[in-house]
């Protein structure tokens, strides 16, 4: 057995009795690396990796192709990087929708905060409830800076309707800001408000979010006063 295979022996062994704690990050992330790299030093390109993106979550959030231009990372290390974050996300969306009822706000960012990990566009998503406040389902609608507010309304709208959604709520993030409402925003959710309200629909809420942390329009006690 060479250096190399004893040192990934020991890792494993390490990982499995105590999980990844007392690791540091170059051994988390080389041990990572063994099962795309399997005859290479993982060790020093870990090293690479984390001098370069800074650290682990810069290595999980980096592009394939920035992933690519590291020594040592081809393709399938790329994927395998790029797999952990979307992996953790499935997770923790399939956790959110433990949720059934929609009864406040609280319940509402819990739902919707996984949705958004790994984003670094700005997306919408559409949750709609029956009259029970049930979820009947959480859709993405838009992504991107949303330019054209009328088309976006009437997508939302259509989708509402089509799922016999008795009232909905909105949601969309602001990658690298705060989850503060804009002037855009407003008008979008006023927009939103009375176009759902001709149709006989409920505009429950506008969660906005940003990392980790949202805010609820509903709970500023603005959505009352969209009604035109």
């Amino acid at each position: 057995m060479g250096v190399h295979e004893g040192h990934r022996d020991r890792l494993r062994r390490t990982f499995l009795e105590n999980g990844l704690q007392g690791m540091n990050d170059i051994n988390a992330l080389e041990l990572l690396l063994f099962y795309a790299l399997p005859r290479r030093d993982t060790n020093e390109i870990a090293h690479f990796l984390l001098r370069r993106f800074g650290s682990l979550d810069g290595v999980f959030s980096a592009s394939v192709e920035d992933l690519c231009e590291v020594e040592g990372i081809g393709e399938y290390a790329a994927s395998l990087l790029l797999l952990v974050p979307e992996i953790m996300k499935k997770s923790r969306i399939s956790k959110s929708r433990e949720i059934k009822q929609i009864k406040r706000s609280d319940d509402a960012g819990n739902y919707l905060l996984p949705y958004f990990a790994n984003e670094r566009d700005e997306v919408v998503y559409l949750l709609c409830l029956d009259n029970k406040r049930a979820v009947i389902c959480c859709v993405e609608m838009g992504r991107g800076v949303v330019n054209a507010v009328d088309a976006s309304v009437r997508r939302i709208v259509e989708k509402a309707l089509k799922v016999k959604a008795a009232s909905v709520i909105i949601a969309h993030n602001h990658p690298g800001g705060l989850a503060i409402p804009s002037r855009e925003d407003d008008i979008f959710t006023r927009c939103l408000y009375n176009a759902l309200d001709t149709v006989g629909i409920r505009l429950e809420d506008h969660i906005i979010i940003a990392d980790e942390d949202y805010i609820s329009v509903a709970d500023t006690g603005m959505m009352g006063l969209y009604k035109y």
